[in-house]
């Protein structure tokens, strides 16, 4: 009769005497790493930072254009008067409505521009190549662009309503009731190209055989889109808008070639209201409090959304 014995345990290693200085070489590789970093950081802080602080600090100040007297530390008191500027809080109202109101349309279209090119089309290189054009011309040479296609005289929009008997045109960019939306269009139109190309990037990411396995099921175009296509693309889509809305709130050179904030200040948007005070009129410190008010904002809205985003994190796992 044999007794059965348990297996032996390996021996545990010895720990090894690390060798003097050993952990230096992580420390010089640490350094290194900076080293590596510091090319791509400085431009950031020189150029990004730097001037964020230097506007933080500039608001709490009086200082103006032309002036001799030494600039002074006024506290809060732009701040103060910026809560009273009933014009700065109509410019925010516009700016609000200018960004929702090309964010909203600049995404859907994207959406089905995207949903487009990603099918099986003949020349669909070709139509891709067409769909970024926008994306690829200046702001100030769309502004121009759309200018002559707004001009009320010779402008192609009007000359089309009179070929079509619908009117003999009206002047788009100086009319009280259209300045605005003629703008939103031409926003729409001049950022959705960027929308799609992000749309399509998370289209191609997602696999088809789920679309071909919810085809074989029996879904439909819509129920596909919806359980298998919108999963996949809602992140990227949630990231997307919230990008547009910030750059769209923070626009500036595409409404300045525009209309310049005008009629009666109609399409005065807050970055516009801003270069106002401080290139026009000299209030740099009075200015300066204005961009700290937007940059609150925006920053509010990009906690909002990381908060949203954490907890759908949160809910996934």
């Amino acid at each position: 009769m044999t007794l059965a014995t348990e297996p032996r345990r390996p021996p545990r290693p010895r720990p090894t005497k690390r060798a003097p200085g050993a952990g230096r070489g992580r420390r010089v590789l640490d350094h290194g790493a900076w080293f590596l970093v510091l090319p791509a950081l400085l431009p950031i802080l020189v150029l990004s930072v730097g001037p964020l602080l230097y506007g933080i600090a500039l608001a709490f100040t009086d200082a103006q254009s032309g002036r001799t007297a030494p600039t002074q530390w006024i506290g809060t008191l732009n701040f103060q008067d910026l809560l009273h500027d009933t014009l700065f809080w109509e410019s925010f109202r516009i700016g609000l409505l200018w960004a929702v109101g090309v964010t909203v349309p600049q995404f859907l279209l994207a959406l089905g521009l995207a949903l487009l090119l990603n099918q099986d089309l003949r020349l669909r290189w070709l139509a891709r190549a067409l769909a970024i054009i926008p994306w690829a011309m200046p702001e100030v040479v769309v502004g121009v662009m759309w200018r002559l296609v707004y001009n009320p005289d010779a402008g192609i929009l009007n000359e089309t309503l009179r070929d079509l008997g619908l009117g003999d045109g009206r002047d788009w960019l100086s009319g009280l009731a259209t300045a605005l939306p003629a703008v939103v269009v031409v926003g729409v139109w001049a950022g959705m190209p960027q929308t799609t190309v992000a749309l399509l990037a998370g289209l191609q990411n997602t696999p088809r055989e789920l679309h071909e396995a919810a085809a074989m099921d029996g879904a439909g175009a819509w129920r596909r889109f919806r359980t298998v296509t919108w999963p996949a693309l809602r992140p990227v889509a949630l990231a997307i808008t919230a990008l547009n809305f910030i750059w769209n709130f923070n626009s500036f050179a595409l409404v300045y070639v525009l209309t310049n904030g005008g009629p009666g200040g109609r399409t005065r948007l807050p970055m516009l209201f801003a270069y106002e005070e401080a290139f026009r009129y000299g209030q740099f410190g009075y200015a300066a409090a204005m961009g700290c008010v937007m940059v609150a904002v925006i920053s509010v809205l990009l906690a909002l959304r990381l908060v949203g985003r954490l907890r759908e994190g949160d809910e996934e796992r």
